[in-house]
């Protein structure tokens, strides 16, 4: 007998034959995108094609729909923690549909990013989520324009169908944690101002200090990357002036907390005791520091599910859908220490 000999694939012809029903009935009992049926004759066709070792063809199937089951995922860049995280989760969601999520990097340059997109669109995927959108980004108004079944993840521009994390709310946590535990002198590091992400955490931050009746002075926040040195940067400049230092920083991801972190450090200070920091996001590295970060947890699995969902919807009208996040506390907020 020869051990190499090529195995012939099963088709849906070979399982209807063996089990006596039509092909018709093989593919609609053998199609996991629907409930299992439990009668007496799905389970028998189901014993028969594992019997026989047949294996849907998805992307077969999905040409006869028009469909390929795979979706487009574009992001900045993989070395970044939550761009990472985000595509694990949309690739979970996306399997757990029978479908497969594949990924293109574009950095932070807008030709980059068309040339990606058409690259994804060129391998006929069924839509694309992307998580690169800037407010000032014309690309989902051209996937618009063009009728491209697409969703934006952890950003809205307020038009395209959008999954994300309930931002704003997440500030106000955020804030809200240092104000109880009795810190009046609080600096923000927000992320770029062109993201919907950076705006709407400010924006909860502030209305947590407007509840308490503390003003947030211009100086006391500073806009930049979401990198761990701009984070680093901005907190040197913000300790810089001893008089006037804050005793609490709320930076608007993890990457910016670290950063902090290490200039609290480098300015002959404690994290915790003496100028308690708030992350955002809870990147696995957070809760595993020399001083364990406290954060506000971003629940991508549930924004993965709801931009899927949202895929299936476009063309209905324009969706957001806001998932609240949780407050993680951890070591590096404490109670304000007396000056």
């Amino acid at each position: 007998m020869d051990t190499h000999a090529e195995r012939r694939i099963v088709t849906l012809k070979d399982v209807a034959a063996a089990s006596g029903v039509s092909v018709s009935t093989v593919s609609r009992i053998l199609d996991d995108r629907t409930p299992p049926s439990r009668s007496a004759t799905a389970e028998r066709v189901r014993g028969v094609a594992d019997d026989l070792g047949y294996r849907r063809n998805v992307f077969a199937s999905g040409l006869r729909r028009g469909a390929t089951g795979t979706i487009g995922v574009l992001v900045p860049r993989l070395t970044d923690n939550v761009m990472a995280l985000m595509f694990e989760a949309i690739e979970r969601a996306a399997r757990s549909r029978s479908s497969f999520a594949v990924v293109a990097t574009c950095g932070d340059d807008p030709n980059e990013e068309r040339r990606a997109t058409e690259t994804l669109l060129g391998r006929n995927v069924d839509g694309l989520i992307l998580a690169t959108a800037r407010l000032d980004d014309t690309l989902p108004a051209s996937l618009r324009e063009r009728g491209v079944p697409h969703a934006l993840v952890l950003r809205t521009d307020g038009q395209s169908p959008s999954a994300l994390g309930d931002d704003e709310s997440g500030g106000y946590f955020a804030v809200r944690h240092l104000i109880d535990l009795g810190h009046r002198d609080i600096a923000l590091i927000t992320g770029p101002w062109f993201t919907s992400s950076a705006r709407d955490r400010l924006s909860g931050a502030r209305r947590a200090l407007a509840e308490a009746g503390l003003e947030l002075p211009d100086e006391r926040v500073i806009s930049t990357g979401y990198g761990i040195e701009s984070g680093n940067e901005a907190a040197s400049r913000l300790l810089a002036d001893e008089p006037r230092r804050p005793t609490a920083i709320f930076a608007a991801n993890d990457n910016l907390a670290i950063g902090a972190m290490t200039a609290v450090g480098a300015a002959g200070l404690t994290v915790g005791t003496e100028v308690s920091i708030v992350g955002y996001n809870d990147i696995p590295l957070a809760g595993m520091l020399p001083v364990p970060l406290t954060t506000v947890r971003t629940p991508f699995d549930q924004i993965a599910a709801s931009a899927i969902e949202l895929l299936d919807a476009t063309g209905i009208g324009q969706h957001v859908t806001r998932t609240l996040p949780t407050l993680i506390p951890r070591s590096s907020t404490a109670p304000r220490a007396d000056r």
